[in-house]
């Protein structure tokens, strides 16, 4: 395919040894948002025919893996698996070669096969980028980070906020790199939730005990969570989550059980 000459990433990277001209998009984001630091273990989903493995494994040092439905050609210090990152197969794969620990970051620059028909591309692209996130809440560790390609359309939004439900941190940002008239853009999330719940989720519980601050504390599967409102130890209420932390999460509460019970004895 003939290639604009003032394309000057595309002519860098072929100056500079990398793979494809990707290479430099990943460099951008990780200056800006600093998701990948020296030692993480990662992992490359879509990775063909390599470019960000090559910048990951500059970056971090560490142990790097590539999955890709295509064979990748070989990397110096770089492992790679031939398969669909939707099979549980292919989960097994990953985790057995990164540890039963996880992955510190999951990057995905990824794209579909494009038809020219931009809702249909959309679409796939949309589809591709669930599985990414899918697997990478199934791969990463606990605070683990996630980068992927998204084109954006009608349901960028809707992924958007997938991303957040999962994620403490989360961004879109466009690298300089990527070329004027793409409609990619690149979803960032930092420190991935482990709460066994989501904003806006209700939970009946009983106030344990009262934080140095004042704040009730009650426990859902045995995450912590903060109440936002005045409570009692030892008082019954209705909770609706309105922020997650990796390590804890804030309530506002919106029922209590007590006073219930208390207007009805009176009547």
């Amino acid at each position: 395919m003939a290639r604009d000459r003032r394309d000057t990433y595309y002519w860098r990277a072929k100056d500079e040894g990398y793979r494809s001209r990707a290479a430099y998009k990943l460099f951008q984001i990780n200056e800006k948002h600093e998701v990948i630091k020296e030692g993480d273990t990662i992992v490359d989903l879509g990775a063909a025919p390599g470019g960000w493995l090559e910048v990951a494994k500059k970056i971090s040092g560490g142990k790097i893996v590539g999955v890709d439905l295509r064979r990748i050609k070989e990397i110096e210090g770089v492992d790679t698996i031939k398969g669909d990152i939707t099979s549980d197969e292919t989960i097994k794969k990953i985790i057995e070669m990164v540890g039963e620990g996880g992955a510190d970051v999951v990057i995905c620059d990824a794209a579909p096969n494009l038809s020219g028909n931009w809702s249909l591309d959309h679409a796939r692209s949309i589809d591709l980028t669930t599985s990414a996130l899918e697997c990478a809440k199934k791969i990463l560790k606990p605070k683990g980070h996630f980068i992927v390609k998204v084109f954006q359309g009608d349901m960028f939004k809707e992924y958007m906020d997938k991303v957040r439900e999962s994620f403490t941190y989360t961004r879109a940002f466009s690298p300089k790199a990527s070329r004027q008239e793409s409609a990619e853009i690149y979803v960032i999330g930092k420190k991935l939730l482990t709460a066994p719940f989501k904003i806006d989720d209700k939970f009946d519980v009983t106030i344990k005990k009262i934080g140095s601050k004042g704040n009730g504390i009650a426990f859902v599967e045995d995450f912590v969570v903060f109440m936002q409102d005045e409570v009692k130890k030892g008082e019954n209420v209705r909770i609706k989550i309105v922020d997650v932390k990796p390590e804890f999460a804030f309530a506002i509460v919106i029922g209590r059980y007590d006073e219930e019970l208390k207007d009805k004895n009176e009547e």
